[in-house]
């Protein structure tokens, strides 16, 4: 169904009615009836059959992954497809990211040097086979898995937006068909985003995204963390690793103005370049930001010119035309209005937004999720549970909860 068609029911309904429904209520009930298939778009490219097995070593993964040019992939625990749904095999989902620079720290503490000039980070993992080899299980002890929480294709907008809001660890949701729950596509919080936009001038959003960014009170924003460009390239991989952050702001160290970023999505320049992981404790952050951006210059896009089947089909390549530049930064102020944050975040296709004063000082950080979390539901349901992605990981990391809180056997 057309969306604005569906906004001018949704006002006659309510007209009809002549009741003064809370705006965010009504916003939730409006975006339960749009279907996810608004924002769906199979793309064969983005090799969405790919799985990982959970005896798989980290090595082949990142290579795997890297080879198909796909950004994370289902884990999948071996049993026979016979025997189990085939919903029910997926255990978890992990980024080529999130392996990239697990293997990174784990060089680091072993202090392993490649024997060779030539040798890049894969032959440095075949070389180490305690990291390289490490099964794609074990890493649930390291919590490097995602949860697996699929949707069908006659959910709705609101379901998705619920998953979000209930996992902030969530940075895709796949979506299985209904006839035999293999995964179709993935859906993203760029895609999401872009969505919501489409609801400018319902007045139950407008109620809610006029408002300015100080408005909504976002905790996290206030935290930030940044590095200064004269820092080496692993500096920013570490704090990417440490903080579990999508991007690290570059900082001018003379001006301390924002000069770039620092994105997980750019680690497959490492295998892109075995220079780049040779030299890794040489190259300044500001030199990886000029390289990165001069061999990838990409037009500016305006929201307009990023369709839903671009963001759609996107969702899980490693590397496409629509991901923004290192130099490119998106900032807003705090006067900003929440609808002004988004339609920046969709029309650079990126994941963060960076606060500054007048000054142009960094006072924060705001991301998707916190873009999002104003439409989600008030109150999570908690019958979505998923695939039993947290069982397996603590169960592998021997490890049990127990009226809330964490209890490790050893």
């Amino acid at each position: 169904m057309d969306l604005k068609q569906l906004i001018k029911e949704e006002e006659e309904e309510c007209d009809g009615r002549h009741q003064q429904v809370d705006a965010k209520l009504a916003l939730q009930s409006f975006l339960d009836r749009i279907p996810i298939t608004s924002i769906l778009y199979h793309n064969p490219n983005a090799s969405s059959d790919l799985e990982l097995k959970s005896d798989d070593c980290v090595r082949d993964a990142i290579s795997l992954l890297y080879t198909n040019n796909v950004s994370g992939a289902p884990i999948v625990e071996n049993v026979d497809s016979d025997l189990r749904k085939f919903v029910d095999r997926d255990i978890g989902f992990i980024e080529f990211s999130s392996m990239v620079l697990w293997s990174l720290e784990e060089l680091k503490k072993v202090r392993a040097e490649s024997k060779s000039d030539d040798d890049g980070l894969l032959s440095v993992l075949e070389q180490n086979s305690q990291i390289g080899q490490t099964k794609i299980g074990e890493l649930a002890k390291s919590f490097l898995w995602e949860p697996f929480f699929p949707v069908n294709s006659n959910d709705t907008l609101f379901h998705v937006l619920l998953l979000f809001a209930k996992h902030p660890r969530l940075g895709v949701i796949p979506v299985v068909e209904s006839s035999n729950s293999r995964v179709m596509c993935y859906i993203n919080q760029n895609a999401v985003v872009q969505l919501l936009l489409q609801s400018s001038g319902l007045d139950w959003f407008d109620q809610i995204a006029d408002k300015s960014i100080a408005e909504f009170g976002f905790e996290k924003a206030c935290r930030f963390f940044s590095v200064y460009g004269d820092q080496t390239i692993t500096d920013a991989w570490h704090i990417l690793w440490k903080e579990e952050t999508d991007g690290v702001p570059v900082i001018d160290q003379g001006s301390e103005t924002l000069i770039g970023v620092v994105r997980r999505s750019d680690v497959h320049l490492l295998l892109d370049d075995d220079g780049i992981f040779k030299n890794r404790k040489n190259i300044t952050i500001e030199q990886f930001i000029k390289t990165h951006s001069k061999s990838h210059q990409k037009p500016n896009m305006s929201t307009d010119n990023i369709s839903k089947m671009q963001l759609s089909s996107c969702a899980l390549l490693l590397e496409h035309d629509l991901l923004p530049r290192a130099n490119t930064v998106i900032t807003n102020q705090k006067s900003d209005s929440l609808k002004q944050v988004m339609k920046s975040l969709v029309a650079s296709n990126s994941s963060q937004s960076f606060l500054v004063n007048e000054s142009g000082k960094l006072e924060g950080i705001l991301t998707l999720k916190d873009v999002i979390s104003p439409f989600s539901p008030p109150s999570l349901d908690s019958r979505i549970n998923g695939g039993g992605f947290f069982n397996a990981a603590l169960e592998q990391a021997d490890c049990h909860v127990k009226d809330g809180t964490l209890f490790c056997n050893n």
